[in-house]
């Protein structure tokens, strides 16, 4: 049936002479959305039993699953921290720099503060954080989960009467989730503070009171909450998408490269879109 295929290409694809296939744009493109929609309707669902069981199965077990949780959380939450550190304050540098460069030619540096809490705590800060995440940590879930899926782990699994979701993919979620909150509250309190660090080597007239008093007015309430729902949305979305990627699919073990890609490229599409649906949010309140 390969042979037949490659021989007699379908109407839809075109042959180059070197002998290669070509599909026209408007076929291209029409597949990536479809595939879009498939993934995220297979996503969606395998979201909806991951919080069914989370819901139904949140007291059984606890003695195997509270360990499993902190290691998860040591894994996202812990081991990333000296990175996350180097990282918030070349972050923290950069935008005052950036800020202070700029202000200073229009006599406006009493703005730096509220440039840098509406840079780095609204957008940067998450974006950064997660993005450190998915390296450091999702790919690992996703590599784990599909080897174990490939050696046949999982259905042994399911043979001892043990639900693989609630063994394998709930300590994955909540440890992330909360890894990501925890981590970009770290990153955005150390941007912050080197930020102003880099001002006051400066020689910037900002005092730390009007420092302050600048991040504290631009600061709302809505900017709390909506940072906890940003970040809590961001390290479920990661966890699910690896763990789905990692488990739903019957792979072998050289299939284990491209089904990382796959749930690397997902996660960071899904966090994009997340993060515009939080601008949108930003720009209505």
């Amino acid at each position: 049936m390969e042979s037949d295929a490659l021989l007699n290409p379908s109407p839809t694809q075109s042959q180059s002479p070197s002998g290669r296939c070509w599909t026209r744009p408007d076929q291209w493109v029409g597949r990536l959305i479809l595939g879009a929609l498939d993934s995220t309707k297979r996503v969606g669902a395998f979201a909806l039993i991951t919080l069914v069981v989370t819901l139904t199965r949140w007291n059984k077990s606890t003695v195997v699953l509270r360990p499993l949780v902190a290691r998860q959380i040591n894994r996202a939450g812990l081991l990333p921290l000296p990175m996350l550190t180097f990282l918030g304050v070349a972050l923290g540098l950069l935008v005052s720099g950036q800020t202070v460069a700029l202000l200073s030619r229009v006599g406006a540096v009493d703005y730096a503060g509220v440039i840098m809490v509406s840079v780095i705590v609204r957008e940067l800060g998450p974006l950064v954080t997660v993005l450190l995440v998915l390296a450091r940590v999702g790919t690992g879930i996703v590599i784990e989960l599909s080897t174990s899926r490939a050696l046949g782990e999982v259905e042994q699994l399911e043979a001892l009467g043990i639900d693989p979701v609630h063994y394998l993919v709930m300590p994955r979620v909540i440890g992330v989730a909360l890894s990501v909150f925890s981590l970009t509250v770290y990153l955005v309190l150390i941007a912050l503070i080197s930020g102003f660090l880099f001002t006051f080597i400066q020689d910037v007239p900002l005092t730390p009171s009007t420092y302050l008093a600048q991040m504290s007015s631009s600061l709302r309430w809505e900017d709390f909450i909506l940072l906890g729902l940003k970040t809590l949305s961001f390290g479920v979305v990661v966890a699910l998408i690896t763990c789905f990627q990692g488990l739903a699919n019957a792979v072998r073990l050289e299939d284990v490269p491209r089904v990382t890609t796959q749930a690397i490229i997902g996660s960071v599409v899904a966090c994009v879109v997340i993060d515009a649906f939080f601008i949108v949010v930003y720009l209505v309140i």
